[in-house]
């Protein structure tokens, strides 16, 4: 992906505009976003994210930023799983505890919680955060799909380390992609000429 800062710094402009807040010209899709990024750019795109939840807060707007990997963490802490999930990794190792989680934290789950501890209705939009660290824990494609039944009318924004083609997301640019068709990308590559 080219210019990515050029990208970065047509976020805020985006954000504040009424296609996104409202979901204009969208018909009848629901509003979520995706600004996808090389996954070697990870610590730009963090340091970007903090400047812009300055600017956000400096403009008024009302929002979240939920980071997946602390939310996971946040789901078993608030369940007594935390401890015991750190004890069974160190029985059955890292790859056998996905397996483990998968009923805990499965996507469902995870909206659900979304859902129930955050009042998304009356947030301008959400920022998700944090995929990669939470990969393959949460997968992209599944929670979007979970979470179209929680959001309503508010617009989300994930924050994606790969690749989206606006028909499947390719996690990391190597992980196999997942077809996921009903979001937009917020700064296509192809429309920074015209920006």
């Amino acid at each position: 992906m080219k210019n990515l800062q050029q990208r970065l710094d047509l976020i805020l402009e985006r954000i504040d505009n009424p296609k996104f807040l409202n979901s204009d010209g969208l018909g009848n899709e629901i509003g979520f976003w995706i600004f996808d990024y090389p996954s070697k750019d990870e610590t730009q795109v963090r340091d970007h994210l903090d400047y812009l939840q300055e600017k956000l807060i400096q403009r008024g707007k009302t929002f979240l930023v939920l980071n997946l990997f602390q939310l996971i963490t946040d789901m078993l802490e608030s369940r007594n799983l935390l401890g015991r999930t750190f004890q069974r990794e160190l029985q059955v190792g890292p790859e056998n505890l996905i397996t483990t989680l998968k009923a805990p934290l499965s996507q469902e789950k995870i909206a659900q919680f979304i859902s129930q501890n955050y009042e998304v209705d009356k947030q301008d939009f959400v920022i998700l955060s944090g995929l990669g660290s939470a990969w393959p824990l949460i997968r992209g494609h599944e929670v979007l799909s979970a979470l179209q039944d929680v959001m309503g009318n508010t617009p989300l924004l994930l924050f994606y380390p790969g690749e989206y083609s606006g028909l499947d997301l390719h996690l990391f640019g190597k992980i196999e992609s997942q077809n996921y068709y009903r979001a937009f990308k917020l700064v296509p590559e192809h429309n920074l000429s015209n920006a």
